[in-house]
């Protein structure tokens, strides 16, 4: 694989991957939802470490849940003050 022109400067020094049953209980999604949101570009795709292991990095789990929170944050204060 040829990394060359890939961008690494606003990766962390450190990346920890984490494992489908992690990010299920991070998540709180089942496996056939996180599959299609990967798939439709809304959730992080996971990212080949072997011939037959992928992975996530946490890190950009744990931002999409932020995300979400955020949103649905967003979204209850409109609520709240459209009432």
């Amino acid at each position: 694989m040829n990394t060359e022109n890939i961008d690494t400067r606003d990766m962390p020094d450190e990346i920890e991957f984490i494992k489908l049953p992690e990010v299920l209980r991070l998540t709180g999604v089942g496996t056939t939802k996180l599959y299609d949101m990967v798939k439709t570009g809304v959730f992080p795709a996971q990212v080949k470490l072997g011939e037959r292991s992928v992975a996530w990095i946490k890190a950009e789990v744990l931002e999409w849940n932020r995300d979400r929170v955020a949103l649905a944050r967003k979204q209850a204060l409109s609520h709240a003050l459209a009432s």
